[in-house]
């Protein structure tokens, strides 16, 4: 894969998981504009500036890892369960008292 598609997939991620925005979310509909238009397009940007037959390889790959064995985590979904179940707990409590 060419190294300015991995540094534009790393600049992608760390703007989107960033707390700094171009225009910051406290500004009503508009503060969240900057989240809708640029990390979608600079999504498309990576898928465009990888090559066509490494993403074909990597599609295959993915399609045969997912027919063979389909994701499962238990743990995962107990973890999540819990955290539900103690919010709910925790908010009932808040209100109750």
């Amino acid at each position: 894969m060419p190294w300015f598609a991995k540094v534009v997939a790393l600049a992608t991620a760390a703007y989107a998981l960033s707390p700094i925005d171009l225009i910051p979310d406290f500004i009503p509909v508009i503060g969240y504009l900057d989240d809708l238009l640029i990390v979608p397009l600079a999504i498309l940007l990576v898928i465009k500036l990888i090559p066509v037959d490494v993403m074909a390889d990597l599609r295959d790959e993915a399609a045969r890892r997912l027919s063979e064995k389909p994701p499962v985590s238990i743990a995962g979904a107990a973890c999540i369960i819990f955290l539900w179940l103690l919010a709910a707990g925790l908010l009932s409590y808040a209100v109750l008292a």
